[in-house]
């Protein structure tokens, strides 16, 4: 039997660069921490005669030659097979200039900032000498409700940054430019929709189940489901068990109900639950069982509710 498998390492955080904030004439010796540690479940590409890792090479297709790293060069394409050849040496008289400050510029309400434009998220701690100025900044910057939002230039780029209080901390969040944020009006669909027609008793509806099911975030409550069940898929693999993959149930569609059916269907389902369901996002509208649903429950595999089987099959043995 194979080894238990070890699926987390939690080590302690390191600062992955450090400079300061600089905002008129203060300046706040900071160190840059990411916020996130994601989850995702990596694969190799191996082969599958001999199960040896596949090799990645940059092959010239003229020619089926290999490129050595020292021959390539960085090409833009401006048509089909058509390319502006750039020399490392004139991209580096471009790059920005190289410090260690978060410079702000200005401070805004953190409401007109749409979520849309956060890209990575990082915390700020203070750096040596910095923990009065980083706390003066903190609670400035809690007390007036305002976010910074500041330029820094990180792995030899420039980016744009939003910083504002999160508890006790000072958070950091690099930030889309505007040109990048693509205009919902491009989706035909949506143009299209514009013209739909809704009547008062429809959106009363609407908002009588929106407000059943309303309740505060917690984000503990959502978990990453397909994650946790192909880490178990591998682990009992890795213990040498058989799977037996079956094919899914042909889906049966019911007929869609029109939309008031719907949507006081759903009402209804989510008070036949009563108070102690509602709240924080617990009750949930009642979904048909179709035979479908039920079919594919008979196929999954029985095992206690906190651990789904992966491959929703009995495994050989």
């Amino acid at each position: 039997m194979a080894p238990a498998m070890t699926w987390y390492y939690c080590a302690m955080p390191r600062a992955i660069w450090t400079g300061a904030i600089s905002f008129g004439l203060v300046t706040v010796p900071v160190k840059l921490y990411s916020a996130v540690n994601r989850k995702t479940v990596r694969f190799h590409q191996l082969s599958s005669k001999t199960g040896v890792r596949v090799a990645q090479k940059r092959v010239d297709p003229q020619n089926d030659e290999e490129v050595p790293y020292e021959n390539i060069v960085k090409g833009y394409e401006l048509a089909p097979d058509r390319y502006v050849v750039i020399a490392p040496e004139e991209l580096d008289a471009l790059q920005p200039e190289k410090t260690r400050a978060i410079e702000i510029e200005d401070f805004v309400e953190l409401a007109q900032i749409d979520p849309i434009f956060y890209d990575h998220p990082y915390y700020l701690s203070p750096g040596p000498g910095g923990a009065k100025p980083y706390r003066l900044l903190l609670e400035a910057m809690r007390e007036t409700g305002k976010v910074a939002i500041a330029r820094v230039v990180i792995r030899g780029k420039e980016q744009l940054v939003a910083i504002r209080p999160m508890g006790d901390a000072l958070g950091m969040a690099t930030m889309l430019f505007g040109d990048e944020i693509l205009p919902p009006e491009r989706i035909e669909e949506l143009t299209d929709s514009a013209g739909a027609k809704t009547n008062k008793r429809e959106v009363d509806i609407a908002k009588q189940l929106v407000g059943s099911l309303a309740g505060n975030f917690k984000p503990e409550k959502y978990r990453d489901t397909y994650r946790e069940q192909v880490l178990e898929l591998i682990e009992r693999k890795a213990h040498g068990e058989q799977i037996a993959v079956q094919p899914p149930p042909e889906e049966v569609r019911a007929p869609a109900p029109d939309l008031m059916s719907a949507l006081k269907a759903s009402l209804d389902a989510v008070r036949a639950q009563g108070p102690d369901a509602s709240g924080d996002g617990a009750a949930k509208a009642a979904k048909p069982k179709t035979p479908a649903r039920k079919a594919a429950k008979k196929t999954a595999t029985k095992k206690p509710a906190a651990k789904k089987a992966a491959s929703r099959a009995p495994a050989k043995r």
